[in-house]
């Protein structure tokens, strides 16, 4: 029976750039082809002790018992992939290796370090090899001769509250020049950093961002009772969307949208005078409040916490008529302040 490591690990993921579009245009020669991706890859990480604890389409999850071994696959594995032809169906593995503790459980591994091995995977590109800065310390004096590690400075990791400092690996026979990673950095935005990790909902999520990505769909409404976190579903669904969009992400605190309200009820102000989306007051005929509204243009997506309660009308960056609501509020007029 094969022993499962155990204890402070290093984990080795893996996955194909661009997959499903190779499948979509050459379904016959990618089965050829992933099977010569997974022979190499297996290949690498057995002769290196790794334990392959789970294969997901063409991903491998890979532990090690040391960090050190854990680079030496994932370098091997590398060479192996870029030597060979591929023709129709060009395969870039994008890798990412991160050190730490995690639960075992029936073959199975859990725990923060997984979620943050999965993280740095997806800010990488086909062909290249990430660290974290945990994995960084403990292989940085053991490199093989013809190897190095280019400091890519701290990073943003989406979902993550602790930036990661991120490393690549460098060799003379694999390519060394990439875009920038995808990084919240990357995509810029003021979404604020969460304390605590978000726990269900993923099908609200996958719902929102789903439909955010309809071009005929420009904002999207979160309604209900006070307390039922609207605010973290909408500001997860933005996070989900900051890919997807070349402009910022933005987060309007309620305390500006009162502050708004009031300067266009005197005259001071007109709807769409915040960039891509302006806002009106609003409510639901129940009376409760729509506090959170996800606003997607041709450039830019908007998030925000209307606390007074209200829907957010937008407009797509350039111009055109005001986006139409995926769950829209009848009109109601804002009270004004009066000193």
């Amino acid at each position: 029976m094969e022993t499962i490591p155990s204890g402070t690990l290093t984990f080795l993921f893996t996955d194909i750039e661009g997959s499903t579009q190779l499948w979509e245009r050459q379904p016959g020669a990618m089965q050829a082809a992933l099977a010569r991706h997974d022979a190499c890859v297996r290949q690498a990480v057995e002769a290196r002790g790794g334990y392959i604890f789970k294969t997901v389409g063409d991903a491998f999850y890979v532990a090690f018992a040391t960090a050190p071994e854990a680079l030496a696959a994932a370098l091997a594995a590398q060479r192996a992939l870029q030597a060979e032809a591929w023709g129709l169906t060009p395969i870039r593995v994008r890798m990412a290796l991160h050190t730490g503790d995690a639960e075992t459980r029936a073959g199975d591994y859990f725990g923060p370090a997984l979620n943050r091995v999965a993280r740095l995977l997806s800010a990488g590109h086909g062909g290249q090899t990430l660290l974290s800065l945990a994995t960084q310390e403990l292989v940085r004096d053991n490199l093989p001769a013809d190897v190095s590690l280019r400091d890519l400075g701290a990073q943003r990791l989406k979902d993550l509250h602790r930036p990661e400092h991120v490393f690549q690996l460098i060799a003379p026979d694999l390519p060394a020049d990439f875009p920038p990673l995808r990084t919240l950095d990357y995509r810029p935005n003021n979404l604020p950093a969460q304390t605590t990790p978000f726990v269900g909902r993923e099908t609200e999520v996958a719902a929102a961002r789903q439909r955010l990505l309809q071009p005929n769909v420009r904002l999207l409404t979160f309604t209900g009772p006070g307390g039922t976190g609207k605010t973290r579903l909408a500001l997860q669904a933005a996070a989900a969307l900051v890919d997807e969009y070349r402009g910022r992400g933005v987060v309007r605190r309620p305390g500006a949208d009162r502050r708004s309200r009031a300067r266009r009820a005197g005259g001071g102000e007109r709807d769409g005078r915040c960039g891509a989306a302006g806002a009106d007051a609003g409510g639901d005929a129940g009376g409760a409040p729509a506090r959170e509204a996800c606003a997607g243009g041709a450039r830019q997506l908007r998030a925000r916490d209307r606390g007074g309660g209200g829907a957010v009308r937008g407009r797509a960056a350039g111009g055109g008529a005001a986006p139409q609501a995926a769950h829209h509020q009848p009109r109601r007029a804002a009270p004004v302040r009066r000193a």
